[in-house]
């Protein structure tokens, strides 16, 4: 079963609009994993997504992403989409 080409995309963002960012990706749909990494590259959290996965299930990591924003000044959002 073909699942279709997976498309990567990096966004530089500050710390305070990490979390704004990250749930306007969400929005538009057909993410499959998101990676944030610090400014030395640093891997901070890897949340692999499934098709469907909102509100409650969605909360917590959307938690640690606001965690991850406060500690960080500037951050490399890694998105893979699903072709």
């Amino acid at each position: 079963m073909d699942q279709g080409k997976v498309y990567t995309e990096e966004f530089q963002v500050n710390g305070e609009m990490l979390l704004a960012r990250i749930k306007e990706l969400l929005h538009e749909g057909n993410i499959r994993r998101v990676i944030i990494k610090d400014e030395t590259g640093k891997t901070l959290i890897d949340l692999p997504l499934t098709f469907g996965v909102v509100g409650a299930f969605l909360a917590p990591q959307l938690a640690a992403v606001g965690a991850v924003a406060a500690l960080v000044t500037q951050a490399t959002i890694v998105i893979e989409r699903s072709g």
